[in-house]
């Protein structure tokens, strides 16, 4: 028998073992959880903790829990500080609460110590609690690298109840990063006729119909089903399409955008699926302008639109990016083209200096009724 080696796999980590979503949950949530571990740290921020200690209180009758020391970062330092306090509470579970760079933190400390993780979502802001994937940054928060994981959480609950709580934006922020997933899987994907590939961008392409069609009243009407049906959408249908899809559904320009200005000192303030809406325009606009795609034209005006209707930013100044030099936007440009960079699986080649063209030109040809000439 010819043994079977690392590169004759296609590992797919499709979804959590377990989602429990609905309303007011985590209360409930406590034997799911202990039959995962019984000694659990916890990752989330002092502010976080505070807000749902009371909902993890009936959890904490059933563990043992402590709150690790997380202050916003997914860096490497904080991992190490977090392993050594796992390492200290005997920890045999994770639990991450909060947003991204929370719960990307708790599932990569988990995969490091070999335990399970256990994902509740604050926010609808990105698909984190879903994938095998982390995000690693710098302790300012710039964009390092991301890490792919054994397997996706073991259990994750969408608590509405918590997620409602959240600010608004945080829900426009999701949508936006989870639109991402058609206009880079459809591009990533190339030519692949391979079943699950298939199936996972267009389920992408279902996500954003929906997300075009449901958001606005979704963002109207919090707690309603069409709000419902987003968060769903932005939290698990958007993790579940890389889950299928796997490296041929990869991030490209978008999320290669979003990295790029995560090495800006202006952008700290911007969330993750602001960049990466910012990100789609600006791969749009770079298939215009080396491939003349009028199919491209069309799809950024409609975004233009759409992003006013929920509040999306269309340029770098609704990104808060006024203020950033000539030569800071092009050092984030460079950053994005960077060789190891997912924007090289877009199929044409790419310089910082077209893709500082696009940056500064994602609001060509499009007129608004809204917005006033300094914003263009």
């Amino acid at each position: 028998m010819v043994p079977v080696t690392a590169a004759d796999l296609s590992l797919l980590c499709v979804a959590p073992t377990h989602v429990y979503r609905g309303w007011s949950i985590l209360p409930k949530a406590g034997e799911a959880i202990a039959h995962l571990g019984q000694r659990a740290l916890v990752v989330a921020s002092p502010r976080r903790y505070q807000s749902i200690e009371a909902g993890l209180g009936a959890i904490a009758q059933r563990l043992e829990l402590k709150v690790g020391t997380f202050h916003g970062e997914c860096s490497e330092a904080t991992l190490a500080t977090l392993q050594q306090e796992a390492a200290d509470h005997q920890c045999d579970l994770v639990i991450g609460v909060g947003g991204g760079k929370a719960l990307d933190t708790a599932k990569l400390l988990a995969d490091r110590l070999g335990v399970p993780v256990v994902t509740i979502p604050t926010s609808a802001a990105t698909c984190a609690a879903w994938t095998a994937l982390a995000n690693i940054y710098t302790e300012t928060g710039a964009f390092a690298y991301d890490v792919p994981l054994r397997r996706c959480p073991d259990l994750l609950l969408l608590d509405y109840a918590l997620v409602q709580s959240a600010p608004k934006r945080t829900l426009v922020a999701g949508i936006g990063d989870a639109l991402a997933k058609w206009y880079e899987a459809s591009v990533s994907s190339g030519s692949t006729q391979a079943t699950l590939t298939v199936a996972a961008v267009q389920q992408a392409r279902v996500l954003r119909d929906l997300l075009l069609q449901q958001s606005v009243s979704a963002l109207n009407e919090v707690g309603s089903p069409a709000w419902e049906n987003v968060v769903d959408a932005t939290t698990l249908v958007a993790g579940m399409i890389g889950g299928i899809g796997g490296a041929q559904c990869r991030t490209v320009a978008a999320h290669a955008i979003h990295n790029g200005l995560t090495h800006l000192p202006q952008s700290k303030h911007t969330l993750h699926g602001e960049k990466v809406a910012y990100g789609i325009l600006v791969q749009l606009r770079l298939e215009e302008l080396v491939q003349g795609s009028q199919l491209a034209t069309s799809a950024r005006q409609q975004l233009c639109q759409f992003y006013e209707q929920v509040g999306l930013p269309l340029n770098l100044q609704q990104l808060g990016l006024q203020e950033a030099s000539l030569a800071q936007l092009q050092y984030a440009a460079t950053v994005a083209c960077a060789p190891e960079s997912d924007i090289h699986y877009l199929p044409f080649a790419v310089t910082p200096e077209l893709v500082l063209e696009a940056m500064v030109s994602t609001l060509v040809g499009y007129t608004s009724k809204v917005m006033d000439g300094s914003a263009r």
